[in-house]
């Protein structure tokens, strides 16, 4: 495994996420513990130290399986970071009692890293607390007082104007910032100016999504057989992971790993450096401005589902549209045939739930019933 500085600190290069835990009968909220222990012992024995939760993962059980699949271990052999949920503004009016429900669901008197989750248009106004109504910034500095929280810092899927106001602001006091790199998001979603600007206040990288929810795993046959020319050897997973250790400023990967194949795959890549070179690196950029020319860039969290009143499986049906939009061998309306009448695109009352918690920023109900006019149109 390779590690990395932090500080005082050696963390493992692959951190471990527990969004996309195993799971029993398709169901999120209802995580396998059987095979998530053997990910997580798995992932221990070979040298993986830092593992990253959040409020809300699977439907808010993540904290608790994590704190008891961990509890076996002692306290100070592994690095644990979770989240304040501020993508659901709610919470800010009951911080103490989140903050002191996740110690409780983890099973820790700290947290060696605690972040403001998800900086964006949604919780921008509460994060940075202009008119000082919700104090959750003061609050989180006074847990770091007690010992409560080691190293304080923050995810984003803001806009990089949004981002750069937030570090205006707090910058100073984040240790660390983690945001969505990989080849491309590079450009689609600027990362590259999100480096810049923490490159800029010296504010180490945390990576979230460098495989995006898989989509860069599974490419045209044509771009795959460019890559796999250039490196006979590599997967594509290899490929995304390849190009992350290609930024220095890069701390720590977190990938959700959830079967044992994906997790030995990825501690096997992160046992030796073998870095994307730059001509790599535009091979893949080029594919990247290929590749989102018509698609919507989901990633699979499944924010949306939680807050979508018609219990739709968005990501799913974003999953078909992007079929329909991208090349990967065509769309079929039979597909739709496997998806229940009352989750298809037609059954969205377009409320817009779900657009307020997407990181992505995708405007689903727009999505939707453009795909509900395509299938009408090819089934007439």
């Amino acid at each position: 495994m390779i590690y990395k500085q932090f500080q005082d600190l050696q963390l493992s290069a692959l951190g471990l996420g527990t969004m996309r835990l195993p799971i029993i009968d398709g169901n999120s909220a209802n995580i396998d513990m059987e095979k998530s222990a053997e990910l997580v012992d798995y992932a221990i024995k070979n040298g993986v130290n830092y593992f990253d939760t959040a409020w809300g993962y699977h439907h808010g059980n993540s904290e608790s399986a994590m704190g008891e699949l961990l509890s076996k271990y002692p306290r100070d052999s592994f690095y644990l970071a979770t989240k304040f949920p501020g993508y659901d503004p709610q919470t800010i009016m009951k911080k103490e009692e989140v903050f002191e429900t996740q110690l409780k669901k983890l099973k820790t008197d700290y947290f060696d890293f605690y972040l403001f989750h998800n900086l964006c248009d949604v919780n921008f106004d509460y994060y940075m607390d202009e008119e000082k109504k919700y104090g959750l910034f003061e609050y989180l500095m006074q847990k770091k007082a007690e010992g409560k929280i080691r190293h304080l810092g923050f995810s984003v899927h803001a806009n990089n104007e949004m981002t750069e106001k937030f570090l205006d602001k707090y910058g100073k006091y984040m240790e660390f910032c983690q945001i969505q790199l990989n080849w491309l998001d590079y450009s689609f979603q600027d990362a590259k100016g999100k480096l810049e600007m923490l490159k800029k206040r010296n504010i180490p990288v945390f990576v979230m999504e460098p495989v995006r929810g898989g989509r860069l795993v599974k490419l045209d046959s044509d771009k795959e057989e460019v890559l796999r020319k250039l490196r006979p050897d590599a997967s594509m997973p290899e490929w995304a992971f390849r190009y992350i250790q290609s930024f220095d400023e890069v701390c720590v990967t977190l990938s959700g790993m959830s079967n044992m194949e994906q997790l030995s795959e990825n501690i096997n890549v992160f046992s030796e450096d073998k870095r994307t070179t730059k001509e790599e690196n535009d091979v893949l950029y080029a594919f990247a401005s290929d590749m989102m020319k018509n698609t919507v860039p989901c990633t699979e969290c499944r924010y949306c589902t939680e807050y979508c009143p018609q219990q739709l499986d968005i990501p799913d049906l974003l999953d078909h549209y992007n079929e329909l939009t991208f090349a990967r061998g065509g769309f079929s309306v039979k597909s739709l045939e496997f998806i229940p009448e009352d989750k298809r695109p037609d059954k969205c009352i377009g409320c817009r739930s779900c657009e307020n918690v997407c990181p992505q920023k995708i405007k689903i109900s727009e999505v939707l019933a453009t795909f509900n006019d395509i299938i009408e149109k090819a089934t007439k």
